[in-house]
């Protein structure tokens, strides 16, 4: 009795081709705010957004105490945020995905071991029955 091989197919192609349009915008925003250009570009935009409010060189948008950035912030933050949390999720199941390709591998090698040992095993009998007889 033969158990069905276990084809071992590439998570990472599966993954990709089960993404909707959603989950990659939300990953793509989830790589772009986590990384270190967003935060030094956001960080100096911050940085002359307050500058030019405080010292005035150009007429005074948002002045102290910054509503407006406030305002703009919160609404990038009211965004992002749900979009990182999909990316985690997404993240989550390709984690999964993994896990039940490598339990499927796993029970195949166990699988693949235990014949070879029974077939070492009637080779070792064979060699000890074919040594027994001989005179």
């Amino acid at each position: 009795m033969t158990s069905p091989r276990h084809t071992i197919e590439n998570v990472d192609l599966i993954y990709q081709r089960e993404l909707t349009r959603g989950e990659r915008v939300a990953i793509a925003v989830a790589q772009i705010v986590g990384s270190w250009t967003f935060i030094i570009v956001q960080s100096l935009f911050l940085a002359a957004w307050i500058v030019l409010n405080v010292v005035g060189w150009v007429r005074h948008w948002d002045p102290y105490p910054f509503i407006l950035l406030n305002l703009a912030l919160n609404v990038i933050a009211s965004y992002t945020a749900p979009l990182i949390l999909m990316a985690q999720n997404r993240d989550a199941e390709r984690d999964r995905l993994m896990m039940h390709e490598d339990f499927a591998t796993n029970r195949q090698v166990a699988s693949d071991v235990d014949k070879i040992l029974r077939l070492l095993t009637i080779l070792l009998e064979q060699r000890e029955h074919a040594h027994r007889t001989r005179p």
